[in-house]
C-alpha cells in the first residue's frame, strides 16, 4: 500500500473545504432570492408537526396491560371504520392494521375483515402488515404480546 502525503491530503481538505463553502454560499443565495421561502418553510414545518401528531395519536400501547391493549383496539377500528367512511383509504387501513397488529386473534379478524372491506382495501391492509407488525416489534416497551404472521388469507 502506499501512503499518501500530507501535502496530497491537506489538498484534498482544502478541496472539499471550498466546495462545501461553496455549496452553503450557493443555496443562502437562493434562499434570499425566493421570496416565500419563509412561508414555504412554516407550511413544511407545520405538515411535519402534524404528521407527527397524527403517529403520536395511534401510538401502540404497553401490550402487557391487557384493559390498555383492548381500549387501544377498539378505538383503531373504530377510527378506521370512521375513516373508510369518509373516503380516507390510506388512513382507515393505517388505523385497521394496528388493531390486526395488537389483535389476539388477528387470523379471525382478518376473516371478518376480508368479508366486509373491498377486496382492493383489503388487499392493501395485507400489505401494509408485515411494516406494522415490525414497528410493533421495534416498540421501546418490549411488545411482549401478540404479532401478526403474514398469512395468505382466501
Amino acid at each position: 500500500m502506499t501512503m499518501i502525503s500530507k501535502t496530497a491530503l491537506g489538498i484534498a481538505a482544502g478541496i472539499f473545504g471550498t466546495l462545501f463553502v461553496g455549496y452553503c454560499v450557493y443555496f443562502d443565495q437562493q434562499r434570499r432570492k425566493d421570496p416565500n421561502f419563509k412561508k414555504k418553510l412554516r407550511e413544511r414545518r407545520k405538515a411535519n408537526k402534524l404528521k407527527c401528531q397524527s403517529k403520536a395519536q395511534s401510538k401502540l400501547p404497553d401490550l402487557r396491560d391487557h384493559e390498555e391493549a383492548q381500549a387501544f383496539f377498539l378505538h383503531e377500528v373504530q377510527l378506521g371504520e370512521e375513516l373508510l367512511g369518509q373516503g380516507d383509504v390510506e388512513g382507515g387501513v393505517e388505523h385497521l392494521g394496528n388493531a390486526v397488529a395488537v389483535c389476539g386473534r388477528p387470523n379471525q379478524l382478518l376473516k371478518v375483515l376480508q368479508q366486509t372491506l373491498p377486496p382492493n382495501v383489503f388487499y392493501m391492509l395485507l400489505q401494509r402488515l408485515p411494516s406494522l407488525s415490525q414497528r410493533l416489534l421495534e416498540q421501546p416497551c418490549g411488545g411482549g404480546g401478540p404479532v401478526m404472521v403474514e398469512d395468505e388469507v382466501e
